[in-house]
């Protein structure tokens, strides 16, 4: 499956955006996805998943209650909305899909990497 993410950009403390990931190649109803980030200097960590339905989500703690992550089947299209951001969100954003039913936090279990969208938050 092909990943495209959009979306991230320029930004001020307290914004808000929201991140899209288009997938193709394969039928998206089939993966759970994911997005990971990646800050300079630091390895990739997890953000969010949502199962293949979109009836379960996980999201980061430290993201808990400023990013949600859904999805539209229909659409082929998972997104990520980040509120309240802080200068620490910045970092390179990945969205990724599991051949798996349900969401996971472990980047192993995740075939298929976008190519990243930069998010920048400055103070």
């Amino acid at each position: 499956v092909q990943l495209q993410a959009s979306g991230g950009g320029l930004l001020q403390a307290g914004d808000s955006l929201r991140l899209s990931c288009a997938a193709s190649g394969r039928t998206f109803s089939d993966f759970a996805m994911g997005w990971f980030r990646q800050a300079p200097g630091k390895e990739r960590e997890f953000v969010a998943s949502i199962s293949r339905s979109g009836g379960n989500t996980y999201v980061k703690n430290s993201v808990k209650g400023r990013f949600t992550i859904s999805r539209d089947n229909a659409k082929n299209t998972v997104y990520l909305q980040m509120n309240a951001l802080k200068p620490e969100d910045t970092a390179v954003y990945f969205c990724t899909a599991a051949p798996s039913s349900d969401y996971s936090t472990i980047p192993s279990r995740y075939d298929y990497w976008g190519q990243g969208t930069l998010v920048t938050v400055s103070s």
